[in-house]
Order: C-alpha cells, then structure tokens, then sequence
C-alpha cells in the first residue's frame, strides 16, 4: 500500500438542517422522566413509581462514583418523555437518533419495540415512522420509552478498564424527519456519504465522493445528485452531477469523482483549511429539492515512517498532544457539547497538535472541533485490557469498530483507526498454561479480523494497537506485527523505578521491530494540586515530581526523530472509580483537574510547544504556603519557585525587588525566593524576542512563617498543622489550610519523638504512604501516611489557650478488595498485616484518649479525629505521649493553633 495517505472531511452526520428544510433535525434533550431501576412490562408500569425530572445529556452515575460507598449502581434505567409530531409528518421518514447510550438500549414509541443496540459510544438510530400516531391536523401525541442498562456484560467491550462505565443517556437525542427520497439513513448511522481524496499534492487533488440514496415513494423517479465543493468563503469552485432513474422502494449507490482540483488549499495544524461539499437530490422533473446535506472536506497528505517519524503534507511533524477522557466533575460523562470543544481548545493552547480519542469513540463535537482547529487525531475501538472467548464478544466488537468507521469516516483531523487498547493487560489463566496460549490465539485472530476490516473499509488510513510494556509478549502473540503502527503506553519512573529505562525501551522498539513506526500512545504521573515537594520522590503524587517525569520523557522522545507521537496520559484527571489513593476515584495523571484547572504539566508542555511568547509562574493554585524561619533575626524562609517561558532569560521580582534573572532549561527556570510572613507578590519577566516586547505574569502567596523559636516575641506562634510519616506540604484548599512535612523534635520548637514511617509491604508500584481510599475525608493524603512506634509529641509554646487536634486512621485492614488494574498482579488483595493495636494517649501527664483502639474508634481504613482545648499556664509547653498496650502507636496528623 501507498505509505501517502490523503483524508477529507465530511462533518455533519447527515443531521443538519437546509435552507429548504428537506431535512429537518431537532435535538428532544429537554423535559424527560428517569427511573433508575428496572420495569418488568412496560404496558403495565406501577403508578407508584417515581419518576425524576431530568434533561439529557444525563447519567445516573455522576455522584455514585466519587462517594465513600464502593462501586457504584450498574444496572437499568429507564427515560421517558413525550414529542409532539407535526402532522406533515406523516409524509415524511422519521428517525430516532442517539449520539450515545451506554451501553444496551431499547426504544420504545407508544408502546412498540423499535430495537436495541449495544455499545456505549457510537451513534444509532431508529426509523419510527410507522409507529408514530397523526390525530389531528397540527400536533400529535406520541411516547418514547427508552431502556438503558449499563451491566457488566461479558459479550460486551470493555470489561475492565481504568475508568468507570457510565451509564444513561448521556449524549443528545435528535428527532430526524427526511422527505421519502433521501441520501441513505440506514447505515450504522453513518451520514450515509463517504468522501475521500485519492490523489493531493500542492498543485492538484482528486476527491471521490461515494453513497447511496433511496427512493421510498410508491413511484418511480427521475432525479439527479449532484455535489458541489465551496471554499471557505462560500464560494463555489467544482460541481459534478447525475442523472439516475430510481424505482419505488428501490436503493441505489453511487459514486462521483471530482478531478482537476487545481492547486488546493492544503489542510494542517497551522492552517486548517476547510471546504464544504454540498450533495443534493433534485427531482428531475419538477427541480425540487428533496434532500441535500452539507460536509466539511480537507484536502491533505500524510505519511508515517519507521525511521524518520511523522510528515503531513510533505513536511516533518513531531505529533504532541495527549489522550482524553470524557468525563468532567460532578457530571460524568454527561458533558455539553461545550465542555467537549473546550478540551479540543485546551490542547491548541496548550501548543499541542494532536488528540488521541481513547479508549473510545466520543461526542461528534471532539471531532468536529479538532477538523475546525487542527488538531490531528486517532480513535479506537473500546477493547480494553482483555477479551471474552465467544462469538458474541467478536461480534460485537467488529460491530463497534465498523459503526466507528463509518460514522466518523470522513474527518481531516483523524488519520489513525486504533483497537485493543493493553489487551494483554490482565490475561486470562495462568501464565504458561495450554488455556492461556488458546486464549492468546483468540486475540491474534480477533486482531486480524480487525484489521481485515480495518483495511478494507478505509484504505487511506493508518491502524493501529496501543500495548503496555510487555515487548516480549506483544511481540510473540503478533499484536506489534498486524497493525501498520505500534503505540506503546509506557510508565518508567512512575509504575517502575527509573526514568533511563523508558529511552532505553524506545531504542530497543528501534531496534527490533525497525519497520514499524513508534508513537508512545500513553505516559503520565499522577499529580495531586495539593501536594508540593522540594525533593520529591516516586509516587509521592506532587505537582514537582509530575514535572520532573514530563521533562524526562519528553527530551527522550525529542531526541529521538524515530518517536512520531507523544500522547500525555491524560489531558484531564477522569473518573476510575476502583482508584483510591489520595484522590480516590479519580485517576490523577492528567494535566488538568477533573474542573479543567492547569497543573503545572499543562504550563510545562505551553512553555515547549507555544510559538507565541509565554511567561507563566509554576503552581499558582499553591498560594497559602509554610516555612520555619532561618533565625530570630532573620524571618524569612526559602523555597524554590519555578517560572515557565519559551524565551531564553526570565527574571523574577520579589515584592518589587529583582531577585535575578535566569536561563530557562526546556521552558523553566528556577528561583529561589526568600518568603516573608504575610503576602509575597512574584512577578515574572521576559523580553519577547518576537516584537521586542515585555510579557510579564504575577502571583500573590500568603506565607504563614513559623519561629524557629515558638516563645519568639517577634514573631508570635500562631498555628500550624503537621502530617506524620510525610516528607510533602499538604494545601488543603477546601478549608484554607497548609500542612507542614513531619520533622524530628528539637529544643524551642516542636517534632515527634521516636517511631518510623509507615511502609507498605509490598511497594514495588506504590512507594509512598497508603494506596488505600480513606473514608470519611477529602483531606486523604494527611490520612494515608503516619509516624508508627511514635513515643512523643512536644511543642515548645509559650503560655495561653490552645485548641489541638489529632488525627488517626488505621492503614492496615483485613479488608478484600480486587486488586487495582495497573498493579498488574490480579486477584484480591487486603490493607495488609491486620493486627489488634490499643493505645494511650496523655497530655502534660493527663489522660486524653484512653485504650485507643482499632477495634473500636479507629476503625479501619476511615479517618478520626479529636479535638480538644488545652490551657497552658507555665513553661513547659506542651507534650503528648503515646503509650502502647498492644501493638504499635500511631499518629497521622496534628494541629495546633493559638486562640489566645
């Protein structure tokens, strides 16, 4: 096959609505009734049940997923509503359309199946036309009734995946009325015309514009199709036409080239140029309209190759962007069509030039925007993690991928049809076993069928697998031989110890699969806002080690033309409702929040990517910040602070003072800045070498400053808040707070005394704190580590009245629970080596917590804590032991703060 692959667009799914309203589309998302539930018989529904007002795009999940109750509902629901059909109608072909459902629909209309469909992300639809009742000469009444079940189903894909399953209707739902001749509504719900451009260069191009129509009158007809090309500016350039001779009830395909383009306006990242192609049928006879549909085209080339990387249009691209999620905070998948765009727009500010549309097919609005704004793409199939042994399971699986090719078909922005996403993941049996090598076979032929299929609907583009880092097993069970492209997700330096071994891992693709082009379709570290270090550590979820790993990863694939993709995983945290850790629920790779706010990954890749001048300061959101004085005399403390620009020298003002001026390094340079107590105002600086123009950015960050010595006179103790067993600063927006690293205690200050931090037993894939979802809290990260074995707690304050507060939570639990799907491992795991523990605890020699127990208050793996008021009236400031009557002490957190 010809390695030059040319793709146009077609944008509309065939839902858009013509001057002559041939064709008419109306979305029904307002005013319908959910049950969440089941209904036996839908003729007899009980009177009693209770139905919730609600407007599509609606799921029942969006707040199930994220509370302390494991898992979340799976099951059916149910939606109704009425529509009011317009009594010319009646000559007319109606449909019911669904942008999605997940995943197993049946519709109803005044009580009459119309039909299911399986699968959670494509398009469907129904024709409904023969159900609908016209009893009167304006509006009638009608019913829909929807079904909706979102159960695990083994027939189904996915099965298993680091994401949650969302059930409802979740995307809109358009009513479609078309005239009885009209361009083909019956194909997978595909707009029912396909484009392509055979041939592109800079100074011609071919297009082919392939189809069917139907003729359901009950008689025979003369008409002509026709397709004309129109520039940006509405201009029509080309037009071709047919004659064709259409029987009653007859559908006749159709194929039209467009030759001769002379010297097109070529579609790219930087200029995406869109023309619109205008198809229309026209009775001969009478020259109306009877339908016509309107589609975007771009006219490109692009090629992959094994060596050299990626060329669009003749020229070198190093493909940068990341995968996406469809989900957004507090609504599920439930998005707007809004929130969609703006993703697409986030990832062109962000200097990005392409979206991977993992692990599924999403809102039409992804597509359409990437074509509008230049944004490259792949989409793929959701066959997650593994596959079920049966015919039904392929089948549907085939199914899937075909309704995905077909309805997104015709896009300028998608060059990569992709599928099997880690299949090797979690394979079936135990390894070595003759069940499994069968099982491995499954795959491959299932691989293979579709890539057959693959092929043999869209020759002009690329396919592909993406694989976890497996390179034996890919390998031996063919999954790096059969597609055209190989995508690799990768996690050196996050699930495994070392940042080298992830170039090392390319070099060795080079190696030996030398035909086959690389993209490296997933690598992220999760990173929690509100964590902050200033040496930080493998899976400590910072913000600085985040950072780290990104600068790593991306000077390795830089480095190496050979890399032709970089997909960051994820462009936004998203919902994984087996997930835990500190934030539980949410898979925390992205670089942005859940609520689209920038992480400083997201500042990091602009600073690299961005060709306009650009100058933000890293971790802004980190605007309440802590720090022990350097002396009485000197109250100030250092911290570092890091500055992102694409121009070569940055300088940073310190309230109004410069501090200096620095090279930036892959986009950053770092500064280190002396914190006073109260408001700090940063400023950052640089010349842009484009117009010779000051660009500048500003934070404010209060410091709450602590004395070295907690009796100082100039600097009065005020507050603070410790997390044991923890190197981190913890900032808990939520109630505007900082937390200070545990240190060891020392005369005049404050620290803990005796004890060890808490480890995990087995922490090849987790090295820091607990991975466990701590109820009871959004303040986890303080919860999941803590000082074991501890003796003492001592603050050195002077005289007054103090409110302390201690919190504890029991990190090892006999608790069962399946195994989080990264750790590879399988099976059930528990919150380790559970054992009987029994304290106490005393305050300056008084009893505050007596036989402090896990069997009792400190109830595994949900957090506690005890408040209480302490007046100190001598010297000796105050001190906390720890006693223990069975097994070890523990303390997680502690604050104190000064009421008077």
């Amino acid at each position: 096959m010809n390695t030059s692959r040319i793709l146009t667009l077609f944008l509309a799914i065939g839902l858009s609505l013509s001057a002559h309203a041939q064709r008419i589309s109306q979305t029904i998302n307002s005013n319908w009734s959910f049950y969440k539930g089941d209904i036996k018989d839908i003729n007899t529904i009980n009177p009693e049940i209770k139905w919730e007002a609600v407007n599509i795009p609606h799921t029942w999940n969006s707040q199930d997923v994220t509370d302390d109750e494991p898992d979340y509902y799976r099951g059916p629901g149910w939606y109704k509503r009425k529509v009011f059909i317009p009594h010319e109608w009646q000559h007319k072909d109606v449909y019911l359309f669904f942008e999605g459902a997940a995943q197993v629909t049946n519709a109803f209309v005044n009580g009459k199946p119309l039909g299911s469909h399986i699968g959670s992300y494509t398009f469907f639809s129904f024709p409904v036309s023969k159900y609908l009742k016209f009893d009167n000469k304006e509006n009638s009444e009608n019913e829909i009734l929807i079904k909706v079940d979102n159960s695990h189903n083994e027939d189904i894909p996915p099965l298993s995946a680091d994401f949650t399953f969302f059930g409802g209707l979740y995307r809109d739902v358009h009513l479609i009325a078309v005239n009885k001749v009209r361009f083909d509504m019956d194909n997978n719900a595909s707009s029912g015309i396909f484009i392509t451009t055979p041939k592109v260069t800079a100074q011609t191009a071919e297009v082919n514009i392939k189809g069917a129509f139907v003729n359901n009158t009950l008689a025979d007809k003369s008409l002509i199709v026709s397709h004309q090309i129109l520039d940006h500016l509405g201009i029509k350039k080309y037009e071709i036409s047919h004659k064709y001779k259409a029987a009653k009830g007859r559908k006749i395909d159709f194929s039209s080239d467009i030759k001769n383009i002379d010297k097109p306006n070529l579609w790219s990242t930087e200029t995406p140029y869109l023309y619109r192609v205008i198809s229309t049928i026209k009775d001969n006879n009478t020259g109306e309209i009877m339908d016509q549909i309107t589609n975007p085209l771009g006219f490109r080339w692009f090629n992959f190759d094994a060596e050299k990387g990626f060329f669009l249009n003749g020229k070198p691209v190093k493909l940068i962007g990341a995968s996406r999620h469809q989900d957004y905070k507090d609504r599920g998948n439930a998005l707007t069509d809004a929130l969609h765009i703006r993703d697409v727009e986030l990832i062109k500010e962000m200097g990005g030039n392409f979206l991977r549309i993992a692990h599924y097919p999403q809102d039409p609005a992804v597509l359409q925007a990437c074509d509008r704004l230049g944004i490259l793409t792949s989409v793929e199939t959701p066959i997650v993690n593994r596959i079920t042994e049966t015919e039904a399971f392929a089948e549907n699986s085939k199914k899937m991928h075909l309704e995905m090719m077909r309805q997104c078909f015709n896009h300028p922005s998608l060059i990569i049809w992709a599928y099997m996403n880690e299949v090797l993941l979690r394979p079936r049996y135990e390894k070595g076993t003759a069940e499994q090598e069968t099982y491995f076979n499954r795959i491959t032929k299932l691989a293979q069928e579709l890539e057959e299929l693959t092929r043999k609907e869209d020759p002009y583009r690329y396919t592909m697998i993406p694989n976890h880092g497996n390179f034996e097993l890919y390998k031996r069970v063919q999954l790096t031989k059969i597609p055209q492209l190989v995508g690799w997700n990768l996690y050196q330096g996050w699930y495994s110890n070392s940042f080298s071994s992830f170039a090392n891992y390319l070099d060795r693709h080079r190696k030996e699969l030398s035909d086959k082009p690389l993209l490296v379709t997933e690598y992220g570290a999760d990173a929690d806002v509100r964590l902050h270090s200033f040496d930080p550590i493998r899976f400590d979820k910072t913000t600085e080690y985040a950072t780290m790993y990104h600068q790593a990863y991306l000077k390795a694939m830089m480095d190496r033309p050979f890399v032709a993709a970089a997909m960051i995983w994820n462009l936004a945290d998203f919902n994984s409702e087996t997930r835990t850790e500190t934030t539980p629920h949410i898979n925390s790779k992205g670089i942005l929040t859940l609520d689209r706010k920038v992480k400083d990954g997201y500042r990091f890749y602009q600073a690299n990517l961005l060709s306009k001048a650009y100058i933000q300061i890293g971790s802004k959101e980190w605007d309440l910040r802590t720090g022990i004085a350097k002396s009485e005399s000197n109250l100030t403390n250092t911290q570092i602070i890091q500055v992102f620009s694409n121009q070569a020298r940055v300088t940073l003002k310190h309230n109004g003072k410069v501090i200096d001026t620095k090279d930036t390094h892959q986009g950053m340079a770092t500064f280190s800045v002396d914190f006073i107590d109260g408001k700090n105002t940063l400023q950052a600086i640089a010349n842009s070498t484009e117009n010779n123009t000051e660009i500048l950015d500003q934070t404010d960050i209060q410091f709450n400053l602590l004395p070295v010595n907690l009796k100082s006179q100039t600097l009065p103790f005020k507050e603070i808040n410790i997390s044991l067993g923890d190197k981190r600063y913890f900032h808990d927006m939520e109630n505007h707070q900082i937390w200070f690293p545990e240190k060891e205690y020392q005369p005049g200050s404050w620290g803990y005394i005796g004890g060890s931090i808490f480890s995990m037993e087995n922490k090849a894939r987790h090295s820091y704190g607990s991975d466990i979802d701590i109820l009871g809290t959004n303040a986890d990260p303080i919860y999941a580590t803590q000082r074991v074995g501890i003796k003492q707690f001592k603050f050195d304050v002077p005289e007054g009245d103090y409110e302390l507060t201690l919190h504890f939570a029991e990190l090892l639990s006999d608790i069962k629970r399946e195994e989080l799907v990264y750790n590879l491992n399988g099976g059930t795991v528990t919150g380790g080596d559970f054992q009987d523990r029994i304290f106490d605890v005393k305050i300056n020699k008084s009893i505050f917590l007596e036989n402090l127990s896990n069997r009792e208050y400190l109830e595994p793996e949900k957090a506690v804590e005890f408040k209480t008021r302490i007046t100190i009236s001598d010297k000796n400031g105050i001190t906390l032991d720890f006693t223990p009557k069975k097994g070890e002490t523990i303390l997680n957190g502690i604050q104190l703060r000064r009421i008077r």
